[in-house]
């Protein structure tokens, strides 16, 4: 799990079942595992995500929200750009479709 989730085993089952529910609902979505088997590549900046998904940006940052909300991708900062990659939980896609 992502750094904010090693305490997991800490964690009651409620806040256990609804961090489920939110990984659940991320990955159970075809635009979203398009992103993330773009962010298989490493560190991507919104523009690239654009141009590789084919999504506006309103609407790819809404389901980058999502994403980061349920640990499968990070937000960093490199020199003032925002980028996203892919987190271990995020490497679900792997496995799908």
């Amino acid at each position: 799990m992502s750094k904010k989730n090693l305490k997991a085993s800490n964690h009651s089952i409620d806040e256990t079942r609804k961090f489920h529910e939110r990984y659940l609902r991320a990955i159970n979505n075809p635009l979203r595992r398009k992103i993330l088997r773009t962010l298989k590549e490493g560190y991507t900046t919104i523009e690239d995500l654009e141009s590789r998904t084919g999504l506006d940006k309103e609407n790819l940052i809404w389901h980058l929200a999502v994403l980061e909300n349920a640990s499968c991708v990070e937000k960093d900062n490199r020199q003032g750009t925002p980028v996203y990659k892919l987190t271990q939980e995020g490497r679900v896609v792997d496995y799908m479709e």
